[in-house]
């Protein structure tokens, strides 16, 4: 059965760090461009980082430039979006997402997990 899940949300203060994971089964993540996004409550989903497969180029959207890091773990067959510097606005459910081309952009990933809730409060 096809599955991306992911873990590692959670409440955090201001300032502070999370790890979200995105793990598979039935498909290996080394062959497909993964994506983070985002929806926080009454927003659309929007596209937070992306690593394309191969040469695992990376894009990130200009709000998390320079706190946020995606990276592989192929032995795991893992995503992870390490998470830093966290603010209020980055408070929302963080989706994976599977897909042939990497963009920021929803409607290019084909495999979706449930969702992981991130909530940045002090």
């Amino acid at each position: 059965q096809l599955q991306l899940v992911e873990s590692g949300g959670g409440l955090v203060q201001p300032g502070g760090s999370l790890r979200l994971s995105c793990a598979a089964s039935g498909l290996t993540l080394e062959y497909y461009a993964i994506g983070w996004f985002r929806q926080a409550p009454g927003k659309e989903r929007e596209g937070v980082s992306c690593i394309s497969s191969g040469d695992d180029m990376t894009v990130y959207a200009d709000s998390v430039v320079g706190r946020f890091t995606i990276s592989r773990d192929n032995a795991k067959n893992t995503v992870y979006l390490q998470m830093n510097s966290l603010k209020p606005e980055d408070t929302a459910v963080y989706y994976c997402a599977a897909g042939i081309i990497g963009r920021l952009i929803p409607g290019d990933y084909d495999y979706w997990g449930q969702g992981t809730q991130v909530t940045v409060s002090s």
